[in-house]
């Protein structure tokens, strides 16, 4: 009964067994802790492909036992998307078995043992997906993996019913729980009651559940987070097992469907089924369950709908209506998707409908997929698309898809055939063949097989490979052609070559098949590959019954350890092959179903590389096999000829280069062995012998090898030669991507294909010539004819071009690279007209006008350039920068021209926002944020690419990040129509044609062609062929082809009608005349066009005008930024003065220092009965520091935001003994606050969860999920400020130096915590700590005594640079978008730095630029960078000023506070900003973008409406640290009044998360149970923490009052709440007596008239004892509050301590139940026995000790210090200031001191722990030594920056507290 009422309500599990301690549970695998964003808590992710492998087990081991006895198990838990997890439950039954209760969605079907449960969990999905009602439908979840909208779930498991049940067992306790991946877990709790989730506090209050019924709410610690407004159940998943509802398949874990919720218990639930009863019901609810019965039923009812007439949709016209006329009701706007009927009356029925294949046609056409809009139940990604219509509503609708008996599609079906590819290769070059025939080469072109007649080029293509093509083979007659593709799961597939239809596909069971190899007859198929062990693998198949409709079977397979390059069958024997590779040719034949070979004898040329083998020519049956010559290449130029019959060497022959002088001319250097030509390839006809080799060189020789008697050329080396079998033509393939041949009688060479080596990666087509021009990663841009598909043009560049345009008239292209250079061309003449460079990044778009007057280019970090193309030279017209979305991911069309060459529009600023520019002087006319227009999206929408439709429609269509298409007017921003999910992946691409009618578009490796007006059933048809991701595509200009690039380059015929009507709805001419460049849209004012630019259409409020003039911002070239920076004050000193020194490591980084390996110990010495009492000298010494220097200091500046280390007397002593490693008496458990002092002292990412902050000299790294800490210790100092990468994987601390060394920063690995390199180089403190955005640089900033930045290397922490600047440095930052850029803010003003790399060197030049005089004369404090290059930085008298980084210019200011801003923080366009005002504001700054020159609002005189306040929060204190997410949602704050605050903007919370002490903290002391301890400050406040979590659980404050001592009452009586009373001290001689229930002040006494230095209750609590700064000591009553006795003894010295314990000494004759003792500070200790119910107190000993006369400094004396021995109170342990520094034991009983302890310091506080007889001493020399009183053995800890005033153990000995002015750390006692 016992163990069950701890347990309830619940019990917390991952908090009782401390599961990120990981010492009562383990871990195995890929176990991490995130950030939950929905949570907003840290949670555990467990990863891993092996469930079994990867998993969290509770307790450690399976033979522990959690014993929890509650009846329900509550898993709050998230499976994770697209895998599987598992869960075991180890379930105890009274009769003494163990059961598994397994459940995991890879469990298909339910089963059973006596011994284990399998369930199957079917996961949900999120309210409204396509999954969740496909679920719905089927009554069933989502069997399988989770599926990508799976959400945070609570599931209860009832165990004593399934144990009841399932095996007819009585439910004991839970063992054990195993956690499995995939899944991410936040918290697991067991109890009796049946907790809803989806009910508050206060909603169960009202409706009556409590415990005592067995229900109730969920605990706020096991809850998840709603929004006010929210409903639990839209968010998260809450799963019942045995759930209330009809589950299909039974016994599965899964989500209840039925609204109805069960009022009964599950305490009650009886596995019986209940009778139905009836009941009366309204009309309303039989509606509704009409409804519930239609959605239910599993028969299919027919469907029918009719389509919502609209008006005044003036852009898109009227969507016609339905056939039936009928009136469509409210639900279908919201049931659309689901399989429903129109109501009872429905009479029209239709079946179900799929993807429809329409076959390829004969004349080679391609797979068409043309998909149905089906209903949501078919869910193909490809074809539910939802069309979203702007209607005179509040925001767009989704309208139902009409539904006609017949459907209207998109027409001609197919609309496009592929025509030709422009592309060889792919996976390999050495595969091409000719046809019997020898008119026509077939050759693979990436995922393609292309089979050209050589004459007319004409081209048919062989489709249904998913990957590429790495293999080919003719049988003798080419009537039948094999094919393999590359890649892990092999394909073969076997094609009737003449239909060009596939007779079969089979797989390898190999990958990476290089080799196949057709016999003769068609009948046997061999194939080389490589096995899963990459063991090279043959198989050979009989194809024999392939051609009438039969299966291909393996004939045999073998394994071999030898290399295999090529592998061929005999043309005479169909079961015999050959193969050649490296060191070995090998002859192989099949007999009896096994594949046996052996290898030639090669001798001599055994290490030969081989490469190819040929057969000798002849096809005669009657000759035997042993006449047949076999040639292998090789290499190193030896071409083998081998007697196939006596598998022996008959002729070996070498191929040199020739010798003549022309012939070395020619021949290029080879790449063989020796002087060898290196042989690729060789094929052998009856007249002669052709090889190609690495030279470049196609040589036809006599069989004889005699000589050379043609030969021809290649730009590369030849991968392949075949010879025809007519024997007149020879073809070639190159490396390079050439395929040619040559023609053997007219020594005439022909080039049949050119390709690009790489990914194509953009296109341009010049209409008028039928010219393309397309750039590809192979470095190369190359000049196409359309018709012939023969390279015109090859331009090769040293950097790779990434986009081109030609020019609309001219025969010239530009083109940009990723350099940022932009080249325009002349074709004509082969001229380079012009060359810019104004990107830094990549060109990622490049268009010209249609008229052809100006260019446009857009680079990767946000530049915009206009240049004018009527000139040749191409000169810019203006620059903008920051201006276009940064990124490559747009390229190469990130820019689009409208067809009236008015409008240019593109992504940008931010990746949310769309601009429209005028396209003639670049003037924003329009930006429409995409992000925030669907209202109900949970995630931000961002853009993709961006095209105008012809100019007459007046649309700009846009594709986003979410898969949807986006008609926007460009004319008002306005969204007209919305299509989602246009393609499986992200659309890469679109166009639309002239006439407007048809929408192109292309998404991974598909092309889709779609009506424009979406009017149609099947609006969109979709056509595959390439095998990588589409880069870019296009109408051509004349609207007759579609080009397609991405691998290769497709032409496709474009099948579409003209269109019919007299309605001209294409563009105007490029002739068309051009009006003048406006600042406003026609038709509108100019205030109607600036509201416009605000996408949501919402007012602003007005903020305070800039004030300075904006400059002006149009540039000519950027490079004169880079011409205007100069060095400021650049150290110039000696090298050996400056380079950072080896920083000395503490003792616990460094390892402890040298000693007896028996450990440290202390001189103890035991005193003899009447023997000499004089002390003896202490064994440790500690030299002085003789050697100061006086210099002058620098003035501190006066501004909060500089760091000023807290003022100590102490200095650290290195001289200490610190314990081995593993050996320590004392663990570090925890640490109470954080430093308000330190600047930038916290680190939070919100990704990883990582959160870490500073006390004094120790790095906290807290799991915000569980309050666990880890605890980084490396420095002695106090850290002034942290940094983290970007990536969290690195974060450094810096704590400036003491006695006279530099200043230390430690840069600490994450993952394990450890310290990876050490800096030691600023002078004083440091300033600021910042990582580059690409985490390559670090930099540091010294304080006001030492201004100087240094730059350092990440990979190694060497300095890379260093500038010293004249006045103190306050903050610096680095450019989120250019890693080379970084600002400095101090009180000189503003420094733009760049780093500029020049080999191994890096070299950092600043420039300075003063604050704009309007603002005052003031100092720069905070800085900080938004994406569009503007930097904030704020100031001492509270502004804002706002500066373009290009010109390094204020355009703008604001007063945005009273006080100094000390943090600054930007994300997207909102700014945060703290001060010394204590307020935290949010100030939204996306029109400042506007505010800058050049902008829409640069010449306007209103200058309203641009900044706004968001919100305001008022904290604790002076804001000193600031992180937050990457969307200003929430954060964690820091001030300096110790607290570390959550900031939660959405709901305008603000939760505190750390709380400590701002000033010094007197006293800490645990309550005799340990539940909870207390501190007290200087600040007045007494604060009571609760002691498993160390949170605050309540602070009584008194103002303008100090406390200096507390205490608790002791444990007299539990039930009456004694435990629950703290007492305070104060500095008024008054006490509070404080109660913990209800938080209030009980009492208040003032029996002293001076301070109060101690205080404590009684043993039994009748009476407080206190003492005053005067030496009285007073009794009182702390229930009358009176002052029951005075005790003067010690008048005139101040009390340090006072003790009292449980004691009867009746062996002196005195009379007490307790005693008691006080020191003073003259080392006075009186000794008192007591008995306060009898009001009896007698003085029991006086102790003095000695110490030397007239000592110096009294006031920095050592304090005396008296403590009883906790085991054994009749022994007084004392130290204070003496003759030495020692603790002396004093024996109540013998009267004199027994034994003393020499200390290596003196003692500042003491503690004396109730077991293991150890003591803690701590020191003004910041040692805390942990000594064995017994043996005199000690440890020494170094973990405080300044003087140890308090330590104290908890009263069981396990807990020790140390304090350091207002650091407090909690250690756990291990013991010594």
């Amino acid at each position: 009964m016992t163990s069950r009422v701890w347990q309830h309500p619940y019990v917390n599990i991952f908090k009782h067994m401390r599961v990120e301690e990981w010492k009562k549970t383990s871990r195995e695998g890929d176990v991490t802790t995130y950030m939950d964003k929905t949570l907003m808590c840290s949670v555990f992710r467990i990863r891993g492909s092996i469930p079994a492998s990867n998993y969290i087990l509770l307790p450690k081991t399976s033979t522990q036992s959690l014993g929890l006895t509650g009846r329900y198990l509550y898993l709050l838990f998230r499976p994770s998307p697209a895998k599987h997890f598992v869960v075991h439950l180890d379930i105890a039954a009274e009769e003494g078995q163990v059961i598994r209760v397994s459940f995991s969605n890879l469990f298909k079907e339910f089963k059973s043992t006596a011994t284990w449960l399998q369930f199957p969990f079917l996961c949900g999905a999120a309210k409204g997906s396509v999954y969740e009602s496909t679920a719905k439908t089927a009554r069933h979840g989502l069997v399988g993996p989770a599926p990508s909208t799976v959400r945070w779930t609570c599931l209860m498991m009832d165990l004593q019913y399934v144990l009841s049940v399932y095996l007819n067992r009585r439910h004991s306790h839970l063992k054990t729980v195993k956690l499995c991946a995939n899944m991410s877990v936040k918290n697991m709790f067991t109890s009796d009651l049946v907790l809803d989730p989806g009910v508050s506090f206060n909603e169960a209050k009202q409706a009556g559940l409590a415990s005592s019924l067995g229900t109730g709410p969920m605990p706020r610690e096991m809850s998840f987070p709603v929004p006010k407004g929210g409903s639990w159940h839209d968010l998260y998943d809450y799963i019942r097992f045995p759930s209330d509802g009809a589950k299909m398949p039974f016994d599965s874990i899964q989500k209840g469907y039925p609204s109805a919720v069960s009022t009964c218990s599950p305490a009650e639930r009886s596995p019986m089924r209940e009778m139905s009863r009836s009941v009366n019901i309204s009309k309303p609810v039989q509606d509704r369950v009409s409804l519930i019965q239609q959605i239910t039923t599993p028969k299919l009812h027919p469907r029918h709908r009719t389509t919502l007439e609209t008006s005044s949709i003036a852009e898109l016209g009227v969507v016609t209506s339905g056939l039936n006329g009928q009136d469509t009701s409210q639900d279908d706007w919201h049931c659309h998707g689901d399989n429903l009927g129109k109501g009872q009356g429905s009479r029209t029925s239709r079946s179900h409908r799929s993807a429809v294949r329409i076959p390829c046609t004969d004349d080679g056409g391609v797979h068409v997929y043309a998909h149905t809009e089906d209903d949501i139940n078919t869910h193909r990604d490809d074809s539910d698309v939802e069309e979203i219509v702007c209607t005179a509503v509040s925001r767009p609708v989704t309208l139902p898809i009409a539904k006609e008996s017949q459907q209207r599609k998109l027409h001609p079906d197919p609309i496009l055939r592929l025509n030709r590819i422009i592309g060889f290769g792919g996976a390999t070059m050495k595969c091409a063949l000719w046809t019997k025939s020898g008119d026509t080469v077939v050759y693979p072109c990436h995922a393609i097989i292309v089979s050209m007649k050589i004459s007319s080029g004409q081209q048919r293509f062989f489709i249904g490979h998913t990957d590429k093509v790495s293999a080919l083979t003719f049988n003798g007659n080419s009537t039948v052609l094999a094919s393999a593709q590359t890649g892990i799961q092999s394909v073969v597939r076997v094609w009737n070559y003449l239909k060009a239809n596939c007779l079969a596909m089979f797989k390898t069971h190999a990958h990476s098949l290089s080799s196949l190899s057709f016999s003769y007859s068609g009948g046997v198929l061999c194939g080389v590959g490589k096995d899963g062990h990459s063991k090279t693998m043959v198989v050979v198949w009989n194809t024999l019954r392939v051609t009438k409709g039969g299966e291909v079977s393996v004939l045999a397979k073998a394994h071999t350890d030898v290399d295999i390059q090529t592998m061929k069958i005999a043309f005479f024997d169909d079961t015999r092959m050959v193969s050649c590779g490296r060191d070995n040719v090998r002859l192989w034949r099949v007999r009896s179903g096994v594949l046996r070979s052996c290898p030639v004898n090669l001798g001599e040329y055994h290490a030969l590389d081989f490469t190819d083998v040929a057969f000798e020519e002849g096809h005669s049956a009657d000759r035997e096999p042993e006449d047949r010559t076999l040639f292998a290449s090789s290499r190193s130029g030896h071409i083998l000829e081998i007697d196939y019959g006596s598998v022996a060497i008959k002729n070996v022959r070498r191929l040199l280069p020739a010798q003549q002088p022309h012939a070395q001319r020619r021949e290029k250097q080879t790449f063989g062995m020796g002087l060898g030509i290196a042989v690729n390839s060789i094929s052998v006809s009856s007249a002669f012998c052709a090889t190609g080799s690495e030279d470049g060189f196609l040589r036809l020789w006599p069989l004889d090898f005699s000589t050379v008697f043609l030969e021809a050329e290649h730009e590369g080396p030849v991968s392949l030669v075949s010879v025809s079998d007519d024997g007149l033509s020879v073809m070639a393939a190159t490396t390079g991507g050439n395929l040619g041949y040559l023609d053997v009688s007219s020594r005439g060479y022909s080039t049949l294909m050119r390709s690009h080596t790489d990914s194509v990666l953009g296109f341009s087509v010049d209409g008028i010539r039928r010219r393309i021009t397309t750039a590809s990663c192979d470095r190369t841009v190359r000049v196409w004819d359309m018709d012939s598909m023969q390279q015109l043009y090859d331009f090769v560049s040293e950097d790779t071009p990434c986009s081109v345009a030609f020019h609309p008239s001219l025969q010239v292209f530009s083109c940009g690279s990723s350099s940022g250079l932009v080249r325009v061309f002349d074709i004509a003449s082969a001229k380079l007209l012009a060359e810019h460079k104004q990107h830094r990044g990549e060109v990622v778009g490049l268009a010209f006008s249609p008229d052809g007057e100006f260019m446009y280019s857009a680079g990767s970090l946000g530049s915009l350039a206009l240049y004018n193309s009527s000139q040749e030279d191409h000169h810019v017209l203006r620059v903008l920068g920051n201006v276009v979305a940064r990124g490559t991911e747009r390229a190469p069309d990130a820019l689009t021209v409208s067809s009236d060459n008015r409008c240019l529009a593109f992504v940008g600023p931010s990746e949310y926002t769309v601009t429209i520019m005028a396209a003639r002087s670049l003037d924003e006319l329009l930006r429409v944020d995409v992000s925030i227009l669907d209202v109900e999206s949970t995630s931000l929408d961002s853009a993709l690419k961006v095209c105008f439709s012809p100019a007459s429609t007046g649309h700009l269509l846009v594709t986003t990040s979410a898969n949807k298409i986006l008609w926007i007017s460009a004319n008002t921003g306005r969204l007209l129509r919305e299509v989602s999910k246009v393609h499986k992946h992200q659309c890469s691409s679109l166009a639309v044609s002239e006439d407007g009618r048809f929408l192109l578009t292309a998404g991974h490796n598909a092309v889709k062609v779609w009506d424009y007006s979406m009017q149609l059933h099947v609006n969109s048809q979709m056509f595959i062929g390439h095998s990588q991701p589409i880069r870019q595509v296009n109408f051509s200009p004349d609207q007759m082809a579609v080009v397609s690039v991405g691998d290769a380059i497709f032409f496709w015929d474009f099948l579409a009608h003209p269109q019919e009507t007299g309605t001209d709805r294409r563009s105007p001419p490029n002739s068309a005349s051009v009006s003048p460049p406006k600042p406003a849209l026609k038709g509108y004012s100019e205030s109607e066009v600036n509201g416009r630019l605000l996408s949501n259409g919402m007012p602003r409020r007005t903020a305070p005008l800039p004030s300075s003039p904006p400059p002006c911002l149009d540039i000519s070239s950027i490079d004169r930024i880079g011409q205007a920076l100069s060095h400021l004050s650049l150290c110039e000193e000696d090298i050996d003065e400056v380079l950072p020194r080896a920083a000395p490591l503490p003792a616990h980084l460094a390892g402890p220092s040298p000693r007896p390996a028996s450990g440290s110990f202390l001189k103890v010495t035991e005193m003899a009965a009447g023997g000499d009492s004089s002390t003896l000298k202490s064994s440790l010494k500690r030299a002085a520091d003789s050697d100061s220097l006086e210099v002058e200091k620098p003035v501190r500046p006066d501004c909060y935001k500089h760091f000023t280390p807290r003022f100590k007397t102490s200095t650290l002593d290195q001289s200490t003994a610190t314990p081995e490693l593993g050996e320590e008496g004392l663990s570090l458990k925890a640490v109470i606050g954080y430093n308000g002092n330190g600047r930038a002292n916290m680190v939070w990412n919100p990704e990883t969860g990582l959160f870490a902050y500073s006390c004094g000299c120790v790095v906290v790294v807290e799991n915000l999920h569980t309050g666990s800490q880890r605890h980084w210790l490396g420095h002695t100092e106090e850290i002034s400020c942290l940094a983290v990468t970007n990536d969290a994987q690195t974060v450094a601390s810096a704590a400036g130096g003491s006695g006279g060394t530099r200043s230390l920063i430690c840069i600490w690995n994450v993952q394990d915590g450890t310290c990876s390199n050490t800096i030691s180089y600023h002078r004083g403190a440091v300033q600021a700590l910042s990582f580059s955005r690409d985490d390559f640089f670090f930099l540091t900033v010294g304080d006001f005594t030492d201004p100087e930045v240094a730059l350092w290397s990440t990979r190694t922490y060497q300095l890379l640079s260093r500038v010293s600047v004249s006045g103190p440095l306050h903050d610096v930052a680095f450019s989120p978008s250019a890693a080379s850029q970084l600002a400095c803010v101090g009180r000189q003003g503003l420094y733009f730095c760049n780093t500029h790399t020049q080999g191994l060197d890096v070299e950092l030049k600043v420039q300075r630029v003063c604050v704009p005089e309007e603002v005052g004369d003031v100092e720069l404090t905070a800085l900080c960078y938004n994406a569009n290059s503007i930097l904030f930085t704020g100031t001492n008298s509270g502004h804002v000023c706002a500066w373009d980084c290009n010109t390094q210019r204020c355009f703008m200011t604001w007063e945005a506070d009273q006080g100094e801003i000390g943090v600054l923080l930007c994300r997207g366009n909102r700014l945060l900003t703290g001060s010394n005002t204590r307020r935290l504001g949010l100030w939204g700054v996306a029109a400042v973008q506007g505010m800058r020159p050049g902008g829409e609002a640069s010449n306007t005189e209103d200058r309203g409406a641009r900044v706004l306040l968001e919100q305001e929060m008022m904290l604790d204190g002076t804001v000193v640290s600031a992180a937050f997410d990457d969307v200003m949602d929430m954060g964690i704050v820091g001030t300096t009044a110790g607290t570390l605050w959550y900031i939660n903007w959405v709901d305008n919370t603000s939760i505190r998360l750390i709380s400590g002490h701002k000033s010094k903290v007197n006293d800490v002391v645990f309550s005799p149970d340990e539940s909870h301890f207390a501190t007290c400050g200087e600040d007045g406040s007494v604060r009571v923490w609760s002691a498993p979590n160390n949170e605050l659980v309540v602070q009584f404050q008194v103002l303008n009052q100090s406390c200096g001592s507390a205490c608790w009452s002791p444990v007299v009586s539990p039930s009456k709440g004694d435990a629950c009373v703290v007492v305070g001290g104060y500095s008024d001689g008054t006490l509070r007596i404080f109660r913990l229930a209800s938080s209030e002040m009980e009492l208040k006494l003032h029996p002293h008239p001076v301070a109060v230095t101690a205080i404590q209750y009684s043993a039994n609590g009748q009476v407080i004892l206190s003492a005053g700064r005067d030496g009285l000591m007073a009794v009182s009553s702390p229930v009358t509050g009176l002052t029951v006795r005075l005790i003067s003894d010690h008048k005139g010295a101040p009390i340090t301590t006072i003790q009292c314990v449980k004691k009867q000494y009746k062996e002196f004759g005195l009379e007490g139940n307790e005693m008691w003792l006080a020191a003073s500070t003259d080392r006075r200790v009186s000794v008192w026995a007591a008995d306060w119910m009898k009001d009896k107190c007698e003085l029991l000993d006086w102790l003095t000790f000695p110490a030397p006369a007239n000592p110096e400094e009294s006031d920095s004396l050592p304090p005396s210090l008296a403590a009883f021995s906790p085991i054994d109170p009749g022994l007084v342990v004392y130290t204070g200031y003496g003759v030495e520094r020692e603790l002396s034991f004093y024996s109540l009983a013998k009267k004199r001191v027994i034994k003393k302890i020499a200390l290596s310091h003196w003692a500042m506080c003491f503690s004396l722990s109730s077991k293991g007889r150890l003591i803690a001493v701590g020191s003004k020399e910041r040692v805390l030594k942990l000594i064995k009183s017994s043996s005199g053995r000690f440890q020494d800890f170094l973990h405080h920056s300044d003087s140890l005033q308090t330590c104290r153990f908890s009263p069981s000995g396990k807990l020790l507290f140390t304090v350091a002015y207002n650091e407090i750390l909690l250690w756990e006692v291990q013991g010594l």
